[in-house]
């Protein structure tokens, strides 16, 4: 769970998921959207791919990424569990 409130923690990893949530696109498309260099969207791209908050596909010669929504799910139990029980103490 850390690494997913690591991954989170930066504003291009979240702008990532947002593109991500309205389509699975590949990196190139993602990239277009940022004034960075691909490796370094290459590099978000792995660092969210290994928290499972996204997962990617091969199609033809192009990996198209998507948002991982049971991750989020996860996430989401979390903070409710933690509310529930902090609301409680």
């Amino acid at each position: 769970m850390n690494n997913i409130f690591k991954a989170l923690s930066d504003p291009t990893r979240r702008q990532i998921l947002e593109l991500l949530k309205e389509q699975s696109l590949n990196a190139g498309e993602i990239a277009e959207y940022f004034d960075i260099t691909k490796p370094s969207i290459s590099h978000h791209l792995s660092i969210l791919k290994n928290c499972d908050l996204i997962t990617d596909e091969r199609q033809g010669q192009n990996i198209v990424y998507s948002l991982n929504s049971t991750i989020f799910q996860d996430v989401i139990k979390w903070f409710y569990d933690f509310m529930g029980r902090d609301q409680n103490e």
